[in-house]
């Protein structure tokens, strides 16, 4: 009888320490549970907020590169407009020359059929 009860205090005793060392198991897997949600927490924190600088450098810098082509626009149609205006001058005075001396050609034609007339 008293192996009996030796046997049966050591089956308690094996399922009972059994038991703690399940609950030990799977208080240490709650605890490793709840410490990847934080750490997972944690980077998708830092992700987003990398991902929200990266986005506002490249507005920056998209804002940046608009205002130098504005900038580059202007100049060339500036520079367009001031060669565009100084080639109408330089026509203009090609005209001119060119009407002036076809004028004094022929006033010379006139004056050279006068002379044979008379």
């Amino acid at each position: 009888m008293k192996a009996k009860y030796c046997m049966f205090a050591l089956a308690l005793s094996l399922v009972f320490g059994a038991s703690l060392w399940s609950q030990d198991v799977a208080s240490d897997t709650t605890q490793a549970a709840k410490d990847t949600a934080h750490a997972t927490k944690k980077g998708a924190t830092k992700a987003a907020q990398g991902t929200e600088k990266a986005a506002d450098k490249t507005a920056d810098a998209t804002t940046g590169a608009a205002k130098a082509t504005a900038k580059g626009t202007d100049t060339a149609a500036k520079k367009t407009a001031h060669g565009t205006e100084d080639v109408a001058k330089a026509t203009g005075k090609g005209v001119k020359k060119g009407t002036k001396a076809a004028a004094e050609d022929t006033e010379k034609g006139v004056k050279k059929v006068g002379d044979e007339m008379k």
